[in-house]
């Protein structure tokens, strides 16, 4: 029977124009609260669903988003892929994974190829794309909606994000508080904006607290495993070793846990790991992991919702959608 309802079908039973009913359907404005709400309720009582080519056709869409990426930690990808979602269900849209590699060197060139060739509405870029200036002027260029998202962008899209060096700073005040001077700082992936923000907040926490960092204890990182494991065996095989290290995110951080149970260092006794994000692997760990909690999900949501208001007014509005961080105490810095 759903197979057969049609728009028309809706309009009748509703008392309204078909005009109406593809403005409810496509989520445009200029429909009564009212009116939305009734013809909402026919949607459902008919269990109408709409022909995603007509659909297209009458409106010019393609109902098709695009989520752009490089290599980002699993985690985060799956956090935020899944809120982005969620507002792509209730609005009738789909979502194309377009995963790029930051260095290829038509990477701008390639990414108006594909979303031309897809024939996509609108992009949210991740880091480091959302914090690639001349990708974001060449998107506003075409008049191609994007949200820069855990990026601050270049101030002229719309950006998703929270206080990386307000939070980095927190952080760095927990470990003082516990007592530690000597504490180490693993950097994260030189093409992304966070990690510059991030190490600014370390840096301020300790310049307020007149803490001197020996150089061997800042560390680069790639924000993955792999260069936490790498940054845990260079600091903690040093013959003053910290007594506390702060990575730029979980993924670093439970490499340098690894590391320290394969050193037989004990933690958080003579050693404390903090991370930042709370992705699941801060909790998968031994002992759990105190990191900053990173909205991810909501973040998606956000992302999401002001993309499409974005869409379907056709504009690009420079808003900034702040969240809120918060920092997660647990046995990695708990003694």
């Amino acid at each position: 029977m759903s197979g057969s309802v049609t728009i028309d079908d809706v309009a009748k039973k509703a008392g309204v124009s078909m005009k109406t009913v593809s403005r409810v359907v496509n989520r445009e404005p200029n429909v009564s609260a009212k009116t939305r709400e009734k013809v909402q309720a026919v949607i459902s009582e008919l269990n109408y669903r709409p022909n995603p080519s007509a659909r297209g056709l009458a409106s010019r869409k393609s109902f098709v988003i695009g989520l752009l990426y490089d290599k980002p930690s699993p985690n985060y990808l799956a956090k935020l892929q899944a809120g982005v979602l969620e507002v792509c269900q209730k609005s009738g849209y789909s979502m194309a994974l377009g995963p790029f590699d930051f260095h290829t060197e038509n990477l701008v060139e390639d990414i108006l190829n594909w979303v031309r060739h897809s024939n996509i509405d609108g992009v949210i870029l991740t880091p480091p794309l959302s914090d690639f200036f001349p990708l974001l002027t060449a998107l506003q260029a075409r008049r191609i909606p994007v949200v820069a998202a855990s990026s601050k962008g270049n101030g002229e899209v719309p950006s998703v994000m929270i206080d990386d060096e307000e939070a980095a700073y927190q952080m760095t005040r927990h470990l003082i508080k516990g007592g530690h001077t000597d504490i180490a700082f693993v950097k994260g992936h030189p093409d992304h904006l966070s990690t510059r923000y991030r190490f600014e907040g370390f840096s301020r926490a300790v310049v307020e607290a007149d803490i001197e960092v020996v150089d061997t204890f800042i560390c680069d990182g790639l924000y993955d495993f792999e260069s936490g494991r790498t940054a845990g065996e260079a600091l903690l095989t040093q013959v003053k070793r910290p007594t506390a290290v702060f990575a730029s995110n979980d993924d670093m951080a439970a490499g340098v846990m690894n590391m320290a149970h394969q050193l037989n260092i004990k933690m958080p006794f003579e050693l404390a790991v903090c991370g930042f994000d709370d992705t699941p692997i801060s909790q998968q760990v031994w002992p759990t992991m105190t990191t900053i909690r990173q909205p991810i999900r909501q973040m998606g949501i956000s992302a999401g919702e002001i993309l499409l208001k974005n869409i379907n007014a056709k504009t690009i509005e420079a808003e900034i959608s702040h969240h809120q961080f918060e920092l997660k105490e647990r046995g990695s810095t708990q003694k």
